[in-house]
């Protein structure tokens, strides 16, 4: 199949809302086939028959527009503790939760769901015991998902290997050891890693763990999904593949996509996660760039699914 190229729904939270505007927004104006939708579109918490009619309101739409949702995870405004919260009550919470993302994504047709592996608190990081107890007890989460949503007829999952320890994943090191034992834990259907080229610990003294280009070789074969945005030496934000932001920008297609191929990939998806703050002119910009982003892109991998060529 090749590289394709998909955008996370995040910078679309709050300014669209209706299934059919986004969808028609995606798809027209900005020129996307992909996306990985964010749950603040729809909220598994929400009321059952909510859940139905927008989820069908939401497959429609798509549909109609030729757009796949290719993946689901939590958004900007779920970046939360979940399966590593200190109270199991709060944990069994989140597994019903994530079952429930599990079912709209079943519905959607989408065949993987993710968010970070968990989110521990500082005190709980700092305590070697309750870490350890805690990441056991996330992965006990991860795997009664994965039943359901295997139940449900996804293939796989997805955790995000972050920049800060207590989030998991900070360093590459860290990232590997993390999946080994997600491995050797024998889930129903694979819980694989996510990465963002644009993280990891700016205080480590390896600079691979600073290194967007080493993130995207050294996993490559192991994510399916890779986020990509424009990139700069002080990670200063999730910029557009615009020409201004391009003109300081680390990340170039041929060097990135060259990269992923050293490292194994041959089908991955390349995820645009790009964000733009609640100001003016910013708040307007985000169609305008987001297409820009996507034309850019567009000119090494497949931007849309070959049925809405």
């Amino acid at each position: 199949m090749g590289f394709t190229l998909s955008l996370s729904t995040n910078p679309f939270v709050n300014r669209f809302a209706e299934p059919e505007e986004l969808a028609a927004v995606l798809a027209g104006d900005i020129g996307i086939g992909r996306l990985q939708l964010t749950h603040e579109f729809i909220d598994p918490a929400w009321p059952a028959a909510l859940v139905r009619r927008t989820t069908a309101r939401m497959a429609k739409s798509c549909a109609a527009e030729g757009l796949a949702v290719t993946s689901m995870m939590t958004g900007p405004y779920g970046r939360l503790n979940h399966f590593g919260h200190p109270d199991p009550e709060a944990r069994a919470h989140s597994v019903s939760w994530f079952k429930g993302l599990a079912d709209i994504a079943a519905d959607l047709g989408c065949p993987a769901i993710g968010t970070q592996f968990a989110i521990l608190t500082l005190r709980d990081y700092d305590d070697p015991a309750r870490r350890s107890a805690l990441l056991a007890e996330a992965l006990g989460c991860w795997r009664a998902v994965a039943e359901h949503a295997a139940k449900r007829g996804l293939t796989w999952l997805f955790w995000e290997p972050m920049s800060v320890g207590r989030e998991l994943g900070h360093t590459q090191a860290a990232t590997r050891d993390l999946q080994s034992d997600i491995d050797a834990g024998a889930l129903p259907i694979p819980l694989l890693p996510m990465v963002d080229i644009d993280h990891g610990d700016v205080s480590s003294p390896d600079p691979v763990d600073t290194d967007p280009y080493a993130w995207a070789r050294n996993f490559a074969a192991r994510s399916p999904i890779i986020h990509i945005k424009q990139s700069t030496m002080n990670k200063g934000g999730h910029w557009p593949f615009t020409a201004e932001r391009n003109r300081d920008g680390r990340i170039q297609p041929g060097p990135l996509l060259a990269a992923v191929g050293e490292g194994g990939g041959r089908d991955n998806e390349l995820c645009l996660e790009l964000a733009w703050r609640e100001r003016e002119p910013s708040d307007r910009a985000v169609v305008r760039e987001m297409r820009e982003s996507v034309a850019f892109w567009a000119a090494h991998v497949a931007a849309r699914p070959a049925r809405a060529a």
